[in-house]
């Protein structure tokens, strides 16, 4: 399926100079390092580049220039107010529809998290429905975090299913259901695939998968389109990946993935990518039961493609915190028996790492040339909790750093007559 390729709206050449580099691609930070970017798009990057003539040049120095953080596993743009049914669009509970759920048009450009993340570096998102009526969630996308309207980088990016405790629960309240219903759906939709007129789903609660969910799922069943599967538990995984065996051209990708660390050599050995979360370090659940931040660094250690996700952590608003998460898996490093990561491989964990999960790593997630020129100019190191962001670049368009927030705090910062009601002025 083909990324929407857009023509930034300012198309310019700009030359980042002096900088601290850091490319995302798990190499490591370049001094003194120079960014060029051409009509959106990255032209090179790294120490010795020459500055094009009539560039715009952009001093760097005593800063750090990176590639834009990819948010691995969020809902950004997709709910306003949590407690306002309204505002969320992110399951549909009475739906006779699973698979076949579009998440693209519910994403809201101007919902207000989109600026606040965009702000703190943050410059591309998968964006993920929830599992309502049935374990399969539907098709989330990847979006850009700009200051328009045309948000989407790649509709229909990917399937989203629910397996372990939440899986269970919606396919009737065991595993061996579950395991029994996702069967039985691809199933259907490889018959549909065989005979799309012939199929008999029908748009039933009763069927097992509606025409329209059949028609969803078959790009997932012939491996086309990524199945991004929520499971925690260590026995579960295994059960995942012994899928493939049935469904061999299925494109697994592990979200949530806490016991990942006690099968990691055997997720490593079947390829299958993780994005996992970072700050799980004690049990919530039956399921996360060997729960450890040293989780990541483990699977790493092993040979396992893992990156940094949130789902079920504020993931519709606060995907900023993965700069954190990473950062914490660099400290982590230094802490006697735990596992981290080094600090080019817990940033790659943010930016490359979630776009090749997708499929997506030629066009985002890194500075390598001919990648989406999503730039971040940092006052600091962008994994220490004390940096932030002073411009950011998206296809090569700057963008406003200002949020709802920032507006609120300029307005009462220095009160005047007309600012306050005047029940605030006696």
């Amino acid at each position: 399926m083909a990324l929407l390729i857009t023509t930034p709206a300012t198309a310019q050449t700009i030359a980042i100079t002096g900088g601290t580099v850091a490319i995302g691609d798990g190499s490591a930070p370049i001094e003194r390092g120079t960014v060029i970017v051409r009509d959106g798009r990255i032209v090179s990057a790294g120490a010795g580049v020459a500055v094009p003539a009539g560039a715009q040049v952009v001093d760097a120095t005593g800063k750090w220039v990176s590639t834009g953080i990819v948010a691995g596993f969020t809902r950004l743009g997709i709910v306003e107010v949590d407690g306002v049914s309204q505002t969320d669009d992110t399951g549909a509970n009475n739906s006779i529809w699973s698979a076949a759920i579009d998440i693209v048009p519910a994403i809201n450009p101007r919902s207000t998290p989109i600026a606040i993340n965009r702000v703190e570096g943050v410059t591309r998102a998968i964006v993920s429905p929830s599992a309502a009526a049935t374990m399969f969630a539907g098709q989330g996308a990847v979006i850009d975090l700009g200051a328009d309207m045309n948000a989407v980088t790649k509709p229909r990016a990917f399937q989203f299913v629910e397996f372990g405790e939440t899986g269970a629960r919606e396919a009737g309240g065991s595993r061996p259901a579950l395991f029994l219903q996702f069967r039985s759906a691809l199933q259907a939709a490889q018959a549909y695939a065989r005979a799309p007129t012939a199929y008999d789903g029908g748009n039933s609660k009763n069927a097992i998968l509606t025409k329209a969910d059949a028609a969803a799922l078959v790009p997932v069943v012939n491996g086309a389109t990524p199945l991004l599967v929520h499971v925690e538990r260590g026995s579960d995984i295994l059960a995942v990946l012994d899928l493939k065996k049935e469904f061999p051209a299925l494109k697994l990708v592990l979200v949530g993935a806490v016991e990942g660390w006690t099968v990691a050599k055997e997720i490593a050995a079947s390829g299958v990518p993780v994005i996992a979360s970072a700050l799980a370090d004690l049990p919530d659940s039956f399921e996360t039961l060997a729960a450890t931040q040293s989780n990541i660094g483990r699977m790493k250690a092993a040979g396992v493609k893992v990156s940094i996700g949130m789902i079920n952590d504020d993931e519709v608003r606060m995907a900023f915190r993965s700069s954190q998460y990473a950062g914490n898996l660099v400290a982590l490093t230094k802490v006697p028996g735990a596992t981290g990561l080094d600090w080019a491989a817990a940033f790659a964990a943010i930016t490359s790492g979630p776009a090749e999960a997708l499929g997506l790593g030629s066009e985002i997630g890194s500075l390598r040339a001919g990648r989406r020129a999503d730039v971040v100019l940092w006052n600091g190191d962008p994994l220490e909790i004390t940096s932030a962001p002073e411009r950011v670049w998206i296809d090569g368009v700057e963008q406003p750093m200002e949020t709802r927030q920032t507006k609120l705090r300029d307005r009462y910062r220095t009160p005047v007559e007309g600012n306050l009601p005047k029940a605030y002025e006696r």
